[in-house]
C-alpha cells in the first residue's frame, strides 16, 4: 500500500503568512502525519503531494526523505485525480494537518478497510465532533445521521477510470486522532488543549 499526504493546499481558512502544515504542535504538523505512516509499517513508500503554494513544506519534506510529488495546485479533488493514476496498488490517501494521528490508528484503519473497494473513506459522527467542541463545515448523510470526512480515504487505483462517479464505501470511526483537521484558527486553538 501507497502512503499518499495531501499538502499542496494554501490553508486560505487559517489566514497565516506562513504555511499551515509548518505549525507546530511539538513538531511542525505535517512531521506527526509522516512519522505516523512510517511507523505504522503498512507501506512501501510514501509520497508527499505539495504545489507551489507549499515550497517550504516541500522542503521540509525532502529533508525527512519523503518523495514529492508536484501537483498543479488547482484543487484537492483535481490534483488528487492527477496523482491516483501513477499508481497501481492500493493508496491510503491522508490530510497532512492530522496533528493527533499516530501509528496505531493508521494500523486500525488498513484493517478495517477492504482494499478491493474502488473507494472508502474514514467518516466520523457529527455528535462524537460535537462532544470535542469541534466544528465542521462539510456534513453528510450517511444511514440517516449525519457525519463528516476525516481526510483519509482508501483508494484502488487500478479500479478508477477517469472522472467518472464511483460507489464510495464508509468506515465510521470516531477517534479524536483522526477528527482533529486544522482548517481554522480555532482548530488549531482546541490543539492546545488537547
Amino acid at each position: 500500500m501507497i502512503g499518499l499526504v495531501m499538502c499542496g493546499g494554501k490553508g486560505m481558512r487559517m489566514n497565516l503568512q506562513e504555511e499551515k502544515l509548518l505549525l507546530k504542535y511539538k513538531n511542525p504538523i505535517i512531521q506527526h502525519v509522516i512519522s505516523a505512516l512510517q511507523e505504522s509499517g503498512c507501506f512501501s513508500k510514501i509520497f508527499g503531494a505539495t504545489s507551489a503554494n507549499t515550497p517550504k513544506t516541500s522542503e521540509f519534506l525532502k529533508s525527512l526523505g519523503i518523495s514529492i510529488i508536484q501537483t498543479e495546485g488547482t484543487g484537492y479533488v483535481n490534483d488528487l485525480n492527477k496523482i491516483l493514476h501513477n499508481f497501481t496498488e492500493p493508496v491510503f490517501i491522508i490530510s497532512g494537518d492530522m496533528p493527533l494521528l499516530n501509528a496505531k490508528i493508521i494500523k486500525k484503519i488498513v484493517k478495517l478497510v477492504n482494499t478491493k473497494n474502488i473507494w472508502t473513506t474514514v467518516i466520523s459522527s457529527k455528535n462524537f465532533l460535537d462532544s470535542l467542541h469541534m466544528k465542521t463545515e462539510y456534513l453528510l448523510i450517511y444511514n440517516k445521521k449525519e457525519y463528516s470526512y476525516s481526510g483519509i480515504s482508501i483508494v484502488n487505483p487500478v479500479r478508477l477510470h477517469g472522472m467518472e462517479h464511483v460507489e464510495e464505501t464508509f468506515v465510521i470511526l470516531d477517534d479524536k486522532r483522526i477528527a482533529l483537521n486544522l482548517n481554522t484558527k480555532q482548530d488549531y486553538d482546541l490543539l492546545g488543549t488537547a
